[in-house]
């Protein structure tokens, strides 16, 4: 069986601060897998609203999840500052493939990350629910962090 290697801090460009919350928790005293994908998403789309003014509820076209996954290399929870890492894996003409990454805010640069995720966005017409070319400012920002 061949082990991936688990990114490095270093290996993400966008560091988006998240703050755990007391019901982050279940039962076993760590985040429950389901706060991973909800943090990603919240510092995917603040990320893109802060570097293109991006709005998912007025915009023409926008991007939805098509594909997601996570693999959980070491537990995170209450209290803990995290941050959520972003890249680019693939760029294409109505989709973007996302690295992501959760850590600890104390993380240095050489430390592995806590959380490993992938995430395709598909970019859709508002009107027909259809995937569209992105908008040329989003694609601009993903560019910047490929």
């Amino acid at each position: 069986m061949t082990t991936v290697p688990t990114p490095l801090v270093r290996d993400f460009p966008v560091r988006w601060p998240v703050q755990t919350r007391w019901t982050d928790n279940d039962m076993f005293g760590h985040l429950n897998n389901a706060v991973y994908y909800a943090m990603w998403d919240s510092a995917i789309n603040a990320w893109l609203a802060q570097q293109t003014g991006a709005d998912p509820m007025k915009d023409a076209a926008f991007p939805v999840v098509a594909e997601s996954s996570c693999r959980y290399v070491s537990e995170l929870g209450y209290p803990d500052d995290l941050v959520a890492g972003i890249g680019v894996e693939r760029l294409g003409s109505s989709s973007v493939t996302l690295r992501l990454a959760l850590y600890s805010a104390s993380a240095t640069d050489a430390d592995p990350v806590a959380a490993v995720g992938r995430w395709v966005h598909v970019y859709v017409d508002r009107a027909t629910r259809k995937p569209t070319p992105m908008p040329a400012g989003e694609r601009v920002a993903y560019e910047a962090i490929r």
